[in-house]
């Protein structure tokens, strides 16, 4: 009987689909049109795509820099305390682009199937031209950011950048804009 047991076992484990885990490449130089998993750019490196696809994400650690190009993303771009984040015409992310504490940034004609988030930045921000299906958040940035002919289907929220934003402008495709200045008006002073 123990030896039918044991047997059984073996089989279970042999009939048991393997589970495909993702592999993540580390990105220090540049990358040409090929399918990935996930990408990393890891601490203070700088990393050039150019036209891979990732089924999952891309993450840009402290300090890096990554210059996409005509991406296609499946997952998120996120750079939390990255040196730049430049992701540049004809890429599309199916996630969010989240961008952290960190210093430049560039969001150039993307196609963004979540939300733009820009947050507690520290150098010059751009977010131009970009089709985001949800909302684009920028707060707390404080090198200057220009936000311009965004079409956005969610919210524009715009609060505490210092400098205000400026050529804030997005499209008719916006159900609701929320911006916030920087700066108190007559009606915060009442």
């Amino acid at each position: 009987m123990k030896k039918l047991s044991i047997v059984s076992a073996l089989l279970c484990l042999l009939a048991t689909p393997a589970v495909a885990l993702a592999e993540t490449t580390e990105c220090r130089g540049t990358l040409g049109p090929q399918r990935l998993d996930n990408i990393v750019v890891p601490d203070g490196a700088t990393c050039t795509l150019n036209g891979p696809r990732a089924k999952g994400s891309i993450k840009v650690l402290t300090g890096a820099t990554l210059n996409a190009n005509a991406v296609t993303v499946k997952g998120n771009i996120q750079g939390e305390d990255a040196a730049a984040v430049n992701v540049n015409p004809n890429s599309f992310v199916g996630g969010n682009v989240q961008i952290k504490q960190g210093n430049n940034a560039t969001v150039d004609d993307v196609v963004i199937g979540g939300d733009l988030q820009l947050d507690e930045n520290r150098g010059s921000i751009l977010a131009r031209n970009n089709d985001i299906d949800g909302n684009l958040q920028a707060v707390k940035n404080t090198g200057g950011l220009v936000i311009a002919t965004n079409r956005i289907r969610e919210n524009l929220q715009c609060k505490e950048n210092s400098p205000p934003p400026t050529a804030a402008v997005t499209s008719p495709a916006t159900r609701k804009t929320s911006v916030k200045r920087s700066e108190p008006t007559i009606r915060d002073l009442l």
